[in-house]
């Protein structure tokens, strides 16, 4: 079954409804020409029933729905979330997620993109495409470090080296902000594409012409890590990147 998740972090930025909305439809909007048959139909979140209401993605229209998604006396501290989920005929249903804004320094903000089916399967060419898919989510959000996995080399990764779930860390490839990118070493067995920002991604699938086994990622981990390219921000986070 098919269970592949994009996501990336970052700590405290403080942002409004509007600001997430337009960082929001930029993702969608790219997302949607990398793979208009498995991005689009956006339905807000729900029982994940196409009964449920449908949004058409534009700011005003985003910004809208994370007001009306995000109720109570503190959400200029904890931050704002929201999800859109489609699911269309042949295709994987996709959840795009998002929690981010507040002024709390101890709220982690994050995105992501997940893949689920029965039917597509691993050779899909969204599959293949989830690390420019990482690329869009890591330009869009600025974020401070991301990945693409699957659940068992999500634990793989998370158990060897006794990750928190918000932990840097590379799966299948790994987006890294500039500073980070800054300490990635040469030679690592993938595809080294420059992103926004002075960001990285570097692709462990080789453009999805190969799935890079658990050691390997492992040891790209241990590679990353050592040269402190996926070292944690300092809690409580006094800033969005490393």
């Amino acid at each position: 079954m098919l269970n592949v998740v994009v996501n990336g972090f970052w700590g405290l930025r403080e942002e409004d409804p509007q600001a997430i909305a337009e960082r929001w439809y930029a993702t969608l909007t790219r997302l949607g020409a990398i793979d208009h048959a498995t991005f689009h139909g956006w339905h807000e979140a729900g029982d994940g029933v196409p009964a449920d209401p449908l949004l058409m993605p534009s700011v005003p229209a985003l910004a809208d729905y994370v007001v009306r998604e995000n109720t109570g006396p503190d959400l200029d501290v904890v931050g704002y979330g929201a999800s859109l989920w489609a699911h269309n005929t042949d295709a994987a249903k996709v959840t795009s997620a998002v929690r981010a804004g507040g002024s709390s320094p101890y709220v982690t903000r994050s995105v992501s993109v997940s893949l689920r089916s029965r039917t597509v399967g691993e050779d899909a060419d969204v599959v293949r495409r989830t690390p420019e898919i990482l690329a869009v989510v890591g330009e869009a959000w600025d974020i401070d470090a991301g990945q693409v996995y699957d659940r068992p080399l999500y634990r793989a990764v998370a158990d060897h080296f006794g990750l928190e779930n918000s932990d840097p860390r590379c799966g299948r490839a790994v987006f890294l902000s500039e500073r980070r990118a800054a300490r990635a070493p040469e030679g690592l067995p993938g595809a080294y594409t420059p992103a926004a920002d002075g960001g990285l991604v570097i692709d462990l699938t080789l453009g999805g012409t190969r799935a890079p086994s658990a050691q390997t990622v492992i040891d790209v981990n241990t590679e990353l890590r050592a040269a402190g390219a996926l070292e944690p921000l300092t809690t409580p986070f006094d800033r969005a990147k490393l």
